[in-house]
């Protein structure tokens, strides 16, 4: 049970922490760091956003911009980029930035390689709701 506990509050801090910086970022903001993208056994399961993981859609996951956010991403060898939106949290990986469905990173130039250094901009943030 205590080591339940523990998992529990280690996955709670490490998934919040980086919700502070979510709020700073904005139209035209910039992250460099490596992509990474889907696994096609994800295909169909749920993401954050509540919908299921399309392999074939241009979406993206990343740690803590806000869910329907539009980002343009650039891969760094070629200059090759694309615009993708974000629908769920991760990559979980250790100096990875944004994970990308499998469409995304084909139409990238990455997908026989698995990682590419990448250049994430902010296009949009989704409307904030409730406000008039």
């Amino acid at each position: 049970m205590m080591h339940r506990s523990l998992l529990a509050v280690a996955f709670l801090c490490f998934a919040l922490a980086p919700l502070g910086a979510a709020a700073r970022l904005g139209a035209g903001d910039v992250q460099k760091g490596v992509a990474s993208y889907y696994h096609d056994s994800l295909h169909g399961r749920t993401t954050a956003s509540g919908a299921p993981y399309n392999k074939t859609a241009m979406t993206a996951a990343h740690k803590s911009l806000p869910l329907g956010t539009k980002v343009r991403v650039t891969e760094a060898a070629t200059g090759r980029s694309i615009v993708v939106k974000i629908n769920d949290r991760g990559p979980f990986v250790k100096g990875r930035i944004i994970d990308l469905s499998r469409r995304a990173a084909r139409k990238l130039g990455m997908e026989h390689k698995g990682l590419a250094r990448v250049r994430v901009e902010v296009l949009s943030l989704p409307a904030r709701r409730g406000r008039s």
